[in-house]
């Protein structure tokens, strides 16, 4: 996927949906996410075989998906994940519907939505305040400054 271009950082700004700060590493998905079934309660990793993301802990990200699908179950599931210390740091939606709102909001994790979810990428720094998200963008490996001591 094409990544956007953007100013480094990047501020946008979106509706909250459960209020509060995080910062951390983003976790992409183009796909929308079930937390039951989708997703394992203890561990935080993506369960469901067809989805892209299978296989990957979503435990500690800032987790930005479309929005969610399936159960009103999956709300507890997110409880779960926070009572079990595996939940994203915050969650981000292009539109959040019931289930990823109310599960944010009784496990007390921070969301936001009504954000262009395609200015984002895997590996982005982000961080949230309220309904304020901020993309900073790593440069590619050619253009990382070499680290310390080391040769050019």
């Amino acid at each position: 996927m094409k990544r956007h271009q953007l100013s480094n950082p990047s501020i946008l700004q979106g509706r909250v949906v459960r209020a509060g700060s995080a910062e951390g590493e983003a976790l992409v998905s183009h796909e929308p996410i079930s937390f039951l079934g989708g997703v394992d309660p203890k561990t935080g990793e993506i369960l469901d075989q067809h989805h892209p993301l299978k296989g990957i802990s979503i435990a500690g990200k800032i987790l930005v998906f479309p929005h969610g699908k399936g159960s009103t179950v999956g709300s507890y599931t997110i409880l779960r994940l926070a009572r079990n210390g595996v939940a994203p740091k915050a969650m981000i939606n292009a539109e959040s519907e019931a289930i990823t709102a109310v599960g944010a909001i009784i496990a007390d994790i921070p969301m936001v939505d009504q954000i262009d979810i395609h200015l984002i990428q895997t590996g982005d720094w982000i961080k949230i305040e309220d309904g304020r998200v901020e993309i900073v963008r790593k440069p590619p490996r050619s253009q990382a400054s070499p680290t310390p001591g080391s040769s050019p």
